[in-house]
């Protein structure tokens, strides 16, 4: 019953409003607006109903320590980035031809901050914690991450290779940011670090999503294992890589921390007192 309530309704509000900023893409202040609407009306509308439903804080989106968390996130999913697109770039396949729309890079970080809280919110703040309960966090981590590259699949220019290498990457690396921190602050600004990285600073594509305007007009070429294709850098085998890596020192500061839970011989987690139930 509380996945009756609380999915339609995160799932709502991360409907609508990318919808709105996708038919404002062309205007940057607009798209800056309506993701920052679409950013606060997400967590305001996901503190509510698990807060409800579950009759509990909502301490996984604590405000204090968000911001740090955030700015954390942030800097790890850039120097993600900047690593992935360093190795295409050093093997002759990316070219930056100039410097492309500093409106484009502004508009997209509307795009981009709603669709790495919604999404947050969903998979792990939702799918990976309450299925955590259940089986323990390697089970979740890998059912949430398979889940999360599937949903990929669904973009314009999507691809299997794409949506594995969401799964591994992404899907891991934000799940065990989440296990090792307990607050999904850290996994956003992961998030949006490493999308705006990729569109808004080196204008490369997105998870198949089409044309970016980033602060530079660049083109990659070559083999689609090494820059990811038309699904764009996400699906190079640098990026699962580094993904990979991340996901691992993730997992290992939580089990350092003591955040790990195990799954028990009866089919249900052993849900750790502290953590988010």
């Amino acid at each position: 019953m509380k996945l009756v309530w609380q999915v339609p309704a995160v799932v709502a509000v991360a409907a609508v409003g990318g919808q709105a900023v996708g038919a404002v893409h062309d205007d940057p202040w607009l798209s800056l607006l309506l993701g920052a609407v679409t950013v606060v009306l997400s967590v305001v509308v996901y503190r509510w109903v698990v807060g409800r439903t579950e009759r509990r804080p909502v301490t996984e989106l604590a405000r204090e320590g968000a911001r740090g968390a955030v700015a954390r996130g942030m800097l790890i999913g850039a120097a993600m980035f900047v690593c992935v697109i360093a190795n295409i770039a050093f093997l002759g396949d990316y070219d930056v031809h100039g410097f492309g729309s500093v409106g484009g890079a502004l508009a997209l970080v509307g795009f981009m901050a709603g669709a790495a809280v919604t999404e947050e919110l969903m998979f792990r703040g939702l799918l990976f914690r309450l299925v955590e309960r259940r089986l323990g966090t390697y089970a979740a981590l890998v059912l949430s991450s398979v889940l999360f590259g599937a949903a990929h699949l669904l973009n314009e220019d999507a691809t299997l290779l794409g949506a594995v290498a969401i799964a591994i990457e992404a899907g891991g690396m934000l799940a065990a940011a989440y296990a090792a921190a307990r607050s999904l602050w850290l996994p956003i600004g992961l998030h949006f670090g490493w999308n705006f990285a990729e569109a808004g600073i080196f204008g490369t594509e997105v998870s198949g999503n089409g044309d970016t305007h980033g602060l530079l007009d660049s083109s990659t070429s070559g083999a689609t294992l090494v820059t990811g294709g038309a699904f764009g850098p996400e699906a190079s085998i640098y990026a699962m890589l580094f993904g990979g890596l991340l996901t691992i020192a993730f997992l290992r500061l939580a089990r350092r921390r003591g955040t790990v839970v195990p799954r028990r011989r009866g089919g249900r987690a052993d849900t750790l007192a502290a953590l988010p139930r």
